[in-house]
């Protein structure tokens, strides 16, 4: 007895005829015939009389489809659910990323994965670098994208996007004209700066020596140093990225040198099978990289 043998089964039981079971299972009746030959052989049962030019059920017909209408319920249903998991993922897309990278690139990787999985339900956790790695590490986030890698000996890395940062200033401040500006042209400013341990910061640091700047005020979002900016409190040096996103009109961009970069890692948990889903969201991730080269 094979699943063919109880499809046809099941339509001639429903349609009354294997004429009009074989149109409904795309084949001929002559094979739906066969098969409902080799059921009553294997089953040892008559289920069908012929009456005339017409084929009626047994009793036994009758009973064997309460079955195998349960069991047909019940294969739709892994079906559905096998169609539900491939298009959904096991519980959607779980993804840990920086602020930073949560203002950009993240919106419009996800504008695109969401025309490649429409209806897939995502999840954005928002940490440093370290703790993303960990939740990485941990299977609580299906991949992050990270300033920097944590925990080299337990997840994998990939570097796919590095930006040069600028210097940011209010409009109408005397670097404004300027086409770049050094370390020494900040000399005296209030420099806003990312709070410690932030990776960024330790590179911002490390190429104002001797120190020049004043170092007034410090805060963990980009966001608030680019608005902060805007209302005239001092300048910054931020990812060209994120600026552009926000849009403030407040605000004009410098080159920076020496080069600054920002840069966004692809973190992966090590030997864990790579989901549809991930996959998906990392060829979105490819696309908008490609785009912003």
């Amino acid at each position: 007895m094979n699943f063919r043998q109880i499809e046809c089964f099941r339509a001639v039981m429903h349609t009354g005829s294997m004429t009009l079971a074989a149109e409904q299972l795309h084949t001929s009746q002559p094979n739906v015939s066969r098969a409902m030959a080799l059921l009553q052989r294997e089953t040892q049962m008559r289920l069908f009389e012929r009456v005339g030019l017409r084929v009626v059920p047994t009793p036994e017909a009758h009973a064997l489809l309460k079955e195998v209408d349960r069991v047909y319920v019940g294969l739709q249903s892994i079906r559905a659910a096998a169609d539900r998991i491939r298009t959904l993922g096991v519980e959607g897309l779980r993804i840990a990323v920086t602020p930073a990278l949560g203002i950009s690139p993240v919106p419009r990787v996800l504008q695109v994965f969401r025309g490649l999985r429409p209806g897939v339900p995502v999840v954005v956790h928002t940490a440093d670098s370290a703790t993303i790695c960990k939740w990485v590490s941990s299977r609580h986030c299906d991949l992050g994208l990270s300033a920097y890698v944590a925990l080299p000996q337990e997840v994998d890395s990939q570097l796919v996007l590095s930006e040069r940062a600028v210097c940011i200033v209010p409009r109408g401040h005397r670097l404004a004209r300027r086409r770049k500006v050094v370390p020494a042209d900040l000399a005296g400013e209030c420099f806003i700066s990312a709070s410690p341990p932030d990776v960024a910061r330790a590179a911002i640091d490390s190429v104002f020596v001797p120190e020049v700047r004043r170092l007034e005020i410090e805060t963990s979002l980009a966001t608030t140093m680019c608005a902060m900016v805007a209302r005239g409190l001092g300048v910054s040096i931020v990812s060209p990225s994120v600026l552009s996103e926000l849009g403030l009109a407040g605000v004009h961009a410098v080159a920076f040198e020496p080069a600054v970069h920002f840069e966004c890692h692809v973190v992966r948990a090590r030997q864990q099978p790579e989901q549809a889903l991930v996959a998906d969201f990392l060829e979105a991730l490819r696309i908008v990289v490609r785009g912003t080269e």
